[in-house]
């Protein structure tokens, strides 16, 4: 595992370069159609600042910002035992320095993600929806995926990239946005005696602002597919039931796409693309591997979950195409698989699973449940200033415990 994690890191830090390099040459072919030679120097430093302040931004409060957009709130340990116990279980095995915060977004959608520049700072995000349809060993499944990505230093790249991807995006866009409204001409084209020099620079610098953005997502969206093959098989080896997150898989794909609404740059971090969720097919547009390949491989591991078991389910569900780097596998111990976790209750009651993620959103948001006897659960805000409530069915009247209560 830690040659598979060195690896990444090289890729990481090559692809980083690459998207740096798109960005410093668009930031070069605009200043130079704008103001000639002299012009473009001037572009790829003001390219470079763009980058560095959004860089800066993100890795001071890149998670929150990521968060916030997806509309987490964090949870704490009493709010949710199983999925915090799940969560440090999964720790454990993934030998995390650090547990994960845990957020929850309120969205009927069945889907997670998690952020953080590294482990100290992670974050592991999952929806209401995903709660209320999962038993615990697919929860665990899923939780042990995304662990799979914070420990592959997979959401650092993410963040590094999508931030170079979003310098590349908005540059392009001011410039053609520019070039619509006239600000795109250069007036010094006269002045330098080379008009035609400089129409071909614009032309070129038009071209590189229209297809820099494309290759910038192509690049970023091919990583993306092959670190979600890695992160399957590091679930399976956090697991040791890789079972439960083909289940998972199975859930989430089924669920109706474009349920969940995010925008275009954190639909990539999400263990199944919300915006794509039923249809993900394999394309060099696709942000994800289609998520029927990743179940096949997935339910083809039987006995032995390493590494080099899950590169040789890989093989045979590909025609012996490989995912995985010989020497990431060299002395890799076998790992037996688990038996399915007891189930308490044996079938879990569907209504029950809902209520109990709804309860959970309500409670992130600052609601208490008080259940009465008649069937009725009340929901109190925190600070409700009144010592008792009376329930409007029955008329029973309930004492308040002091953190609902106070004023």
């Amino acid at each position: 595992m830690w040659e598979l994690i060195q690896s990444n890191r090289r890729k990481s830090a090559a692809l980083i370069v690459i998207l740096a390099l798109v960005l410093a040459g668009l930031g070069l072919s605009i200043g130079w159609s704008i103001a000639g030679e002299g012009g473009g120097f001037f572009g790829v430093a003001v390219a470079m600042v763009i980058w560095i302040v959004m860089l800066l931004v993100n890795l001071a409060a890149g998670e929150d910002i990521l968060l916030a957009a997806a509309g987490g709130r964090e949870v704490t340990h009493d709010d949710a035992p199983q999925l915090f116990n799940v969560v440090e279980e999964m720790q454990i095995a993934a030998g995390l320095p650090a547990m994960p915060k845990v957020y929850l977004i309120d969205n009927p959608a069945p889907n997670a993600f998690a952020v953080g520049l590294k482990a100290e700072r992670a974050a592991v995000a999952v929806t209401s929806g995903l709660l209320a349809r999962l038993t615990r060993d697919e929860l665990q499944g899923v939780v042990a995926h995304e662990l799979g990505h914070i420990k592959n230093r997979d959401t650092m790249f993410m963040t590094l990239a999508g931030v170079t991807m979003g310098a590349v995006i908005l540059i392009a866009d001011l410039y053609v946005s520019g070039m619509r409204f006239g600000g795109g001409r250069s007036r010094s084209s006269n002045e330098r005696g080379g008009g035609q020099g400089a129409a071909i620079m614009m032309v070129l610098a038009l071209v590189l602002a229209i297809l820099a953005p494309i290759l910038a997502q192509l690049l970023y969206f091919a990583c993306s597919r092959r670190r979600e093959y890695l992160a399957d098989a590091s679930s399976a080896q956090f697991t040791r039931y890789p079972a439960g997150l083909a289940s998972a898989l199975v859930k989430i794909s089924g669920a109706q796409a474009g349920t969940l609404e995010v925008s275009r740059a954190l639909a990539p971090m999400f263990i199944v693309n919300p915006l794509a969720a039923a249809s993900e097919t394999s394309s060099i547009f696709s942000t994800h591997p289609p998520t029927a390949d990743r179940i096949r491989v997935l339910r083809a591991l039987t006995g032995d979950v390493s590494l080099a078991a899950y590169e040789a389910a890989f093989q045979q569900t590909h025609d012996g195409a490989g995912v995985m780097r010989a020497a990431s596998m060299q002395g890799a111990t076998p790992i037996v698989t688990r038996a399915a976790a007891p189930e308490a209750p044996a079938t879990p009651d569907p209504a029950q699973q809902w209520r109990a993620a709804q309860n959970l959103v309500q409670r992130s948001a600052g609601y208490f449940t008080i259940p009465c006897a008649c069937g009725v659960n009340l929901k109190v805000p925190q600070n409700f200033g009144q010592p008792t409530l009376a329930c409007p069915k029955c008329g029973a009247k309930h004492v308040l415990p002091p953190e609902i209560a106070q004023v």
